[in-house]
């Protein structure tokens, strides 16, 4: 048995030789270089990243990704990347430098670069950035921070976004794939990141004011959430542009709806949640909730049968912040409502 384990190694780490062979000599051919990056990607998955980074490979389809015309094996070569650096963390670490970082941002900026191969980009940006210090501090020295920024506030129209169609599609998963990098630009760890992304909470705020649907409103409390977690300056900033009563009013909608849409139940829990991140570090700021009615809604919700008891105890934690001004109040309620929690 372990003798075929042994064999079958040694077979995978031959096929990844012949495949990178394949690259390096299938130049003209780009559609035989798309189905070995293809194939690539695939054994990579299997806990050879390593082996394949130690052979030349890795470097070899970075300077592939810059080196190509053709724009199928560039995002082919920018997907392979990412594979592999999400796989490997020391792959991550060899290529998470300034150099590939400018050279992602001249794809983003390049006008001859399609939807596509941004997407691509960004999630070559989103691995390299992921649970990364290192990432996070090159993404913001380079500048490329600015311009994931940029693509936040203009790949999508906040007036009308219109999924079924295929050119709106394509721009909102790019768009998606933004805020989703941003959440891992200023999260684990929380830095200074945070301070730079919330200059387009006014933007966050306008898509919060023009849509309930949860493909918009899921990814900006994800990035609101993240970027304002623990950092005073930043949960008082998006306060001070109208953010906080925005979530409020959305709640509220949100509400109103979940009487018939279990959608809307859930994701009226994630606004919840996103609201608790602002007002964490200083409950005096949820002041601003009281003229919302704000802890009679979350009542409401946390008497929802369908909810479970992690979305539970979140509301609960909600609420006592919105409620921790009134000190001791705030600790009965506490009591109460976790015993409540428990016995359901």
């Amino acid at each position: 048995m372990e003798n075929q384990k042994v064999q079958k190694k040694q077979y995978v780490k031959t096929d990844l030789n012949l495949l990178l062979e394949c690259l390096k000599y299938q130049m003209d051919c780009p559609e035989s270089q798309k189905e070995a990056l293809i194939t690539i990607y695939s054994i990579c998955q299997q806990n050879t990243s390593e082996y394949f980074r130690e052979i030349g490979g890795l470097m070899f389809i970075n300077d592939l990704a810059k080196s190509s015309v053709h724009c199928i094996v560039k995002e082919a070569a920018l997907f392979t990347l990412g594979i592999i650096i999400e796989s490997n963390v020391y792959c991550q670490q060899t290529l998470c430098t300034s150099a590939l970082f400018e050279d992602l941002i001249l794809f983003l900026i390049n006008t001859d670069s399609g939807v596509n191969l941004k997407r691509m980009s960004v999630y070559v940006i989103l691995v390299l950035v992921s649970n990364n210090s290192n990432g996070q501090t090159c993404v913001r020295d380079t500048g490329c921070i600015g311009l994931l920024l940029q693509l936040f506030r203009t790949t999508l129209s906040t007036f009308e976004v219109n999924l079924s169609d295929e050119n709106t599609n394509q721009c909102y998963q790019l768009w998606s794939s933004v805020c989703s990098t941003l959440c891992a630009c200023v999260n684990n760890p929380q830095n200074d990141n945070q301070n730079i992304c919330c200059s387009v909470f006014p933007y966050a705020k306008e898509w919060l004011e023009s849509h309930t649907e949860p493909e918009i409103v899921r990814p900006i409390c994800s990035f609101v959430g993240l970027t304002v977690a623990n950092n005073l300056y930043v949960q008082k900033y998006f306060v001070s542009v109208g953010g906080l009563d925005t979530l409020a009013k959305v709640l509220i909608k949100l509400m109103h709806d979940s009487c018939m849409s279990h959608s809307s139940t859930k994701l009226a829990v994630v606004v919840t949640k996103t609201l608790d991140a602002c007002i964490a570090n200083d409950s005096a700021m949820g002041v601003v909730l009281t003229k919302y009615h704000t802890v009679s809604e979350l009542l409401k919700l946390l008497s929802n049968d369908t909810l479970d008891t992690g979305e539970k105890i979140s509301i609960i934690l909600t609420i006592g912040h919105c409620t921790e001004v009134c000190g001791k109040i705030f600790f009965f309620f506490l009591s109460v409502s976790f015993y409540y929690v428990l016995i359901h």
